[in-house]
């Protein structure tokens, strides 16, 4: 695995941005400040082969910038989209539906785009998964992998029939 590892020094753009939170951050014991921001790779260690040396990344905080209260919302509603978004699972129940696990739903906070953003996510990453279990299946017949690209290939569409219209229905 490889280490990420932050450089200690930021940008002259970020530095500037952060310049009227640090008194704030000081006064304030454990307090937080949202942030979006943007690193950039600056230094790469390749342990030798036979080192018991991690590969390493020194990345650099390049871009930042914080919103103001007003704006907090708006960046954390962005936050937990993307958060859902790269964690929204679920399971086929015996129609060929997918439902989505108890904890995605609980991030979607009853949002029909959060909702069908999370449903096709956990079904492209069930399809795909299969199809990677049938690509490393050994010996498999014409007939076999024929089958099983049906198989993938209806899946989809049973998916994407789960899609909602743009009108918001299916």
């Amino acid at each position: 695995m490889t280490q990420l590892k932050f450089d200690p020094k930021v940008s002259a753009s970020a530095q500037e941005a952060l310049e009227p939170h640090v008194r704030p951050v000081y006064a304030t014991p454990a307090s937080r400040r949202l942030f979006i921001g943007e690193f950039a790779a600056i230094e790469r260690v390749e342990p030798a082969p036979g080192s018991e040396k991690e590969a390493a990344v020194k990345v650099r905080i390049v871009s930042l910038e914080l919103p103001n209260e007003s704006q907090e919302g708006y960046v954390r509603e962005a936050l937990r989209f993307l958060h859902l978004q790269r964690t929204a699972r679920g399971t086929l129940d015996d129609g060929g539906q997918l439902e989505l696990d108890e904890s995605t739903l609980r991030l979607t906070g009853g949002q029909l785009a959060y909702l069908e953003t999370a449903r096709l996510r956990a079904g492209l990453l069930h399809w795909s998964s299969y199809a990677r279990r049938v690509l490393h299946t050994p010996n498999l017949t014409v007939s076999e992998v024929l089958h099983e690209m049906k198989t993938v290939a209806d899946g989809l569409k049973s998916t994407l029939d789960g899609a909602l219209d743009d009108d918001g229905t299916n």
